[in-house]
């Protein structure tokens, strides 16, 4: 694959490395794009501090990290600079409003809260809760029908444990709007080689029977996690399994 739009910075405070070690790792991969999108920032109350993202006083700093690396490697790969943004009802458009005042290529959906942050729970523990699987669905399926969205990453990041039945009935809303509205999802690589509940088998069979377009994320917390799907010991096999082909992994980004 040629792109990978799904790389992090120490700024979300749990990922290593420079942006500079992540930008020779992937031109050494021969990737010729690679997409920054740290976890946003967000304007939520001055007395919560979030663990797993930058301030909102480091937009600038993040921005113009960027856009000289870009400046200086244009000639060997180009370098576009994201966010990974949680929808939420509360902070989203005011933190849209904030992003739009400086240079940006992309964002993509990275849901984990719901409703949010401060006043949710992470969607990634374990639970059988039916109602905590629909409140997941349908904020996730709502942020994609903002338009904003280049792509959904880890789309089945939920971690349900009930029945399938009950999963598939929640679960194809998510990939119903990814076809209404022609959003990529993504096969999350970090997810699989730490052997995550994503990306699991019971979504991907269900989307790919539905005919959904899908995008490989590498998720990179760490510059060597950018790396060929074929370096990822059993990936290939599970995108054999459900037919799954992404090209050169290259897509047209939407602009916010």
């Amino acid at each position: 694959m040629l792109a990978n739009y799904h790389t992090h910075t120490p700024r979300c405070k749990h990922a290593k490395g420079s942006e500079r070690e992540y930008i020779e790792r992937a031109i050494a991969c021969g990737f010729k794009i690679l997409g920054f999108s740290d976890h946003t920032p967000q304007p939520y109350p001055e007395d919560y501090v979030s663990p797993i993202r930058m301030g909102m006083d480091e937009i600038g700093e993040y921005t113009s990290t960027l856009a000289a690396l870009r400046e200086e490697y244009k000639d060997q790969i180009k370098i576009l600079i994201g966010y990974e943004v949680e929808y939420t009802h509360k902070y989203f458009d005011t933190l849209i409003t904030e992003l739009k005042k400086y240079p940006l290529d992309y964002i993509i959906q990275g849901q984990h809260f719901a409703p949010d942050e401060v006043d949710g729970a992470y969607m990634g523990f374990k639970s059988n809760d039916e109602n905590r699987l629909k409140e997941y669905a349908e904020l996730t399926s709502e942020g994609m029908k903002t338009g904003l969205f280049s792509y959904l990453a880890h789309p089945d990041l939920i971690n349900y444990t009930g029945d399938d039945e009950t999963y598939r009935k929640y679960m194809k809303r998510i990939v119903e709007t990814s076809l209404e509205y022609d959003i990529p999802l993504e096969i999350n690589m970090l997810g699989f080689v730490e052997g995550r509940n994503y990306p699991c088998d019971r979504f991907f069979k269900l989307a790919s029977e539905m005919g959904a377009r899908f995008i490989i994320g590498c998720d990179a917390h760490k510059p060597e996690a950018v790396m060929q799907p074929q370096s990822a010991d059993g990936l290939t096999d599970f995108l054999d399994r459900y037919g799954i082909k992404t090209g050169d992994n290259i897509i047209e980004l939407k602009k916010i």
